[in-house]
Order: C-alpha cells, then sequence, then structure tokens
C-alpha cells in the first residue's frame, strides 16, 4: 500500500511541484513573481491581519501571505475598490483583503450600495454578475 509519507515531494524527484499548488507554496511563489518580499515594513503594516487568521495560520507560513496581502490592501486604495469576500473563501482573503464579508444575500447588499469605483467578488461567477446587475455604473471583476 502506498503511504502518503513516500510520495515524491518534488518535481526533480518526479512529484509535484509544490509551486502549482494553491496554499503556502502557492502565494510565496506569487509573491515571489512580483518582485515581493517580506520586509519589516510589511510585518508591521500586517501585523493587525495576522492576529484575525493566526489560528488558522501558522507564524511560519506569515511570510508568504503578508506580502500578497499588503500589495492587494494598497491597490484596493490606489483603484478606489472593494473585495467582497464569500464565507467559503480562505481565511487570508476573507480576513485579511476582505472589505464586506458574508453570504451572497449580505455580499449583494454591499454591491448595491458600495461607493467605490471597482468591485471584485471573491466568490462565484453569479456573484460577480449579481453585482453587476446591482450596480451597473461599477467595473466589477472576479
Amino acid at each position: 500500500m502506498a503511504r502518503i509519507i513516500d510520495a515524491p515531494l518534488t518535481a526533480s524527484e518526479g512529484g509535484c511541484d509544490p509551486r502549482a499548488v494553491h496554499g503556502t507554496w502557492g502565494a510565496l511563489d506569487a509573491a515571489q513573481r512580483r518582485g515581493l518580499a517580506y520586509t519589516p515594513e510589511v510585518a508591521a503594516e500586517t501585523s493587525a491581519l495576522y492576529e484575525r487568521v493566526k489560528h488558522v495560520i501558522p507564524a511560519v507560513e506569515w511570510p508568504a501571505y503578508a506580502p500578497l496581502i499588503s500589495a492587494i490592501n494598497k491597490m484596493k486604495r490606489a483603484k478606489n475598490a472593494v473585495i467582497l469576500a464569500h464565507n467559503y473563501m480562505t481565511s487570508e482573503i476573507f480576513h485579511c483583503v476582505g472589505d464586506f464579508r458574508g453570504d451572497s444575500l449580505q455580499l449583494a447588499r454591499e454591491a448595491a450600495e458600495t461607493d467605490a469605483a471597482v468591485i471584485v467578488q471573491a466568490g462565484v461567477h453569479f456573484m460577480a454578475e449579481t453585482s453587476k446587475i446591482l450596480a451597473p455604473e461599477k467595473k466589477v471583476l472576479i
């Protein structure tokens, strides 16, 4: 019987390249490809956000997520955007970059009322479509 402990860990070992998956490896690769680093400034800027997710993201993994979270939050401010985060999003999205959080009905209400020029829907396609119907003058991204 095969055991997961015996599975190859990297592409060079004949296994899956961990950078191709979601989670910490995916975040680390995404940050590196964009030239983002976990600097003392990023650490200070995201420390309060880490308090929200420390029960699900170990401290050793936070440096992979924090640069992306910092960059997303800066871009939201620069583009006058909000992120609508559905309940089933991962913790780093739901708690660290989502401006409005909730179920489909709550997010639809928020889309209709926000003053932001751009709505980013962290959810399923029909929710982005709903946001566009309720706020046709807004740019809606998924």
